[in-house]
């Protein structure tokens, strides 16, 4: 039997409006905290992000590192730092135990800044920064974060779009309260799986059980994560049928024979694959990271 691909549409119409929306934020800004999920270290970058941002300073923050395994991690760490140059942090915002690293790197990446607008005899104010990222990398959980102690709105700025409200994070800070959503530009296809895998593409542009059969590919090419799956559903092969089969997740159909219509079971394999996909997502089955730190090590 064929085997259905799974491909991810992008659509330009929504990619042209999302940058748009994204340029208006950066201009306000100082610094720029971009958001990346830990489980794709680089496939949950943008590949034109200086493009996007042009000489503006940033901090990489790994989220959701709680489901990922930390020795990995930290190697991601160091080779993301040497290749980008930036301040790389793991983060989880169950813990969040970072928040005063996060505010020292924020106020001297933005200081040159300031001090140029001083040397030009303009006030010291304090660093304006927005936090961006791709879809559910969980922009908007740091931005919770970082503003737990104070929900004090400073209102908008000159010259800035009135819906754009800022909250003081300390004296020193200033923080969009809306995250920048960076568009999915991109025509790798392999990215844009690994995309879905973690579910920051909208579940309308695939098939849930397309997506489930592309994941436990990828599982199986790695011995470690692939005995973790056949562990947690107890299985000695991982196909979605096996699966399914294993839980007892059965559909009745009909067969239809020479002396007549009979009854049938069958694996149910769209919701057994709901069930995958929701396991890896929250965690249930292990700790992995889907990118190959081989393939970017230069």
């Amino acid at each position: 039997m064929k085997k259905d691909k799974l491909h991810i549409h992008w659509y330009p119409g929504h990619i042209a409006k999302a940058e748009r929306a994204l340029k208006e934020k950066l201009n306000l800004v100082d610094v720029v905290i971009e958001v990346l999920d830990a489980r794709l270290p680089m496939s949950s970058s943008y590949n034109d992000i200086k493009k996007l941002l042009g000489d503006k300073p940033r901090l990489l923050l790994l989220n959701k590192s709680d489901l990922v395994e930390k020795d990995e991690l930290k190697s991601w760490v160091k080779l993301i730092e040497e290749q980008t140059g930036c301040p790389v942090l793991a983060v989880d915002t169950k813990s969040f135990k970072c928040m005063p690293q996060i505010e020292k790197i924020v106020q001297k990446l933005s200081e040159p800044r300031i001090q140029a607008m001083m040397a030009k005899g303009l006030l010291r104010r304090p660093a304006r920064v927005v936090v961006v990222g791709l879809p559910n990398v969980g922009k908007s959980s740091i931005i919770n974060k970082l503003t737990r102690s104070t929900k004090t709105k400073v209102g908008a700025k000159a010259g800035v779009t009135r819906q754009q409200q800022w909250v003081r994070i300390n004296p020193n800070i200033d923080l969009l309260d809306t995250p920048g959503i960076i568009p999915m530009k991109q025509e790798d296809q392999m990215k844009a799986k690994k995309l879905a895998f973690v579910n920051s593409v909208s579940e309308n542009a695939y098939s849930t059980e397309i997506v489930a059969k592309e994941l436990l590919d990828i599982v199986s090419v790695n011995e470690k994560y692939a005995q973790a799956f056949k562990d947690f559903y107890k299985v000695d092969e991982l196909t979605i049928e096996k699966i399914a089969l294993k839980r007892n997740w059965i559909k009745k159909g009909k067969i239809q024979l020479e002396e007549g219509v009979q009854s049938s079971f069958e694996p149910d394999t769209e919701r057994c694959a709901h069930y995958i996909m929701k396991d890896f997502r929250d965690g249930k089955i292990g700790k992995f990271i889907l990118d190959n730190i081989e393939d970017y090590k230069i």
